[in-house]
């Protein structure tokens, strides 16, 4: 057994669930674990070389994040996502992240300022390294950041799940974001208008700036589809 294999098998070993969360949760998001994918406790645990256990532990974790699914029958899958189902996740995701911006520019304080800032300028690392699972979680951890700055556990919880979810739809359309952008800064500068927004204390610019960046993330995704429509008509 080689060094390195030896380290990786110690790590798993060492951190059992957390570990299988970790990297279940990046295949998920990356999409080498489709949506609809089985996910069979009895063959994870093989895979990983644990007991069933800690794999329970990461698939119900996986599970409150919305990310993994048990249907009646108590199959566990990767959770489907139909593109039919677009427009709605479309409208919740409009709605929650104006309501937590909003809720930002009037609740946030000065430290929950300087995190917003901060996540946006490691985000901004991330699009100028052309990493895009980490673009991909930072851009969540900026979200994240200025949801907490709300004040609002509820909204926080559900964000969070949508936030997810929307990293999966980012990933199938990464290559198109990129093209689409005219440069790195263009896209890396989503974000200016609402931490402004928020900065300002100005609820009706931070609302009015979240939904014109849910509308681009959408524009982007539906030029995607149509671009793409003979190879893609669902990602289940």
């Amino acid at each position: 057994m080689s060094n390195d294999t030896a380290e990786t098998n110690g790590s798993i070993k060492r951190h059992g669930g957390r570990y299988i969360y970790e990297e279940l949760r990046k295949q998920i998001l990356t999409l080498k674990l489709k949506p609809g994918s089985p996910l069979d406790e009895v063959s994870l645990a093989a895979q990983f070389g644990l007991s069933r256990s800690p794999v329970r532990d990461a698939l119900a974790r996986l599970i409150s994040e919305g990310l993994v699914t048990i249907l009646p029958n108590r199959t566990t899958l990767v959770t489907p996502f139909e593109i039919e189902d677009f427009p709605n996740y479309i409208s919740a995701l409009d709605l929650i992240q104006r309501a937590v911006t909003r809720l930002a520019a009037t609740q946030h304080n000065d430290e929950d300022l300087e995190r917003i800032r901060t996540a946006d300028a490691v985000y901004l690392d991330a699009v100028t390294s052309g990493d895009f699972q980490a673009m991909s979680e930072t851009n969540k951890a900026f979200h994240i950041a200025i949801a907490q700055a709300g004040k609002n556990p509820y909204f926080i919880s559900y964000y969070e799940k949508l936030l997810g979810e929307g990293q999966r739809l980012a990933h199938l359309h990464f290559d198109y974001i990129i093209s689409a952008a005219s440069t790195t800064t263009r896209l890396g500068r989503d974000h200016d208008e609402i931490i402004e927004a928020i900065a300002a204390r100005n609820p009706d610019e931070a609302e009015q700036a979240a939904h014109e960046h849910t509308m681009l993330f959408q524009r982007r995704f539906l030029a995607y589809m149509q671009q793409n429509l003979t190879q893609a008509v669902s990602v289940k």
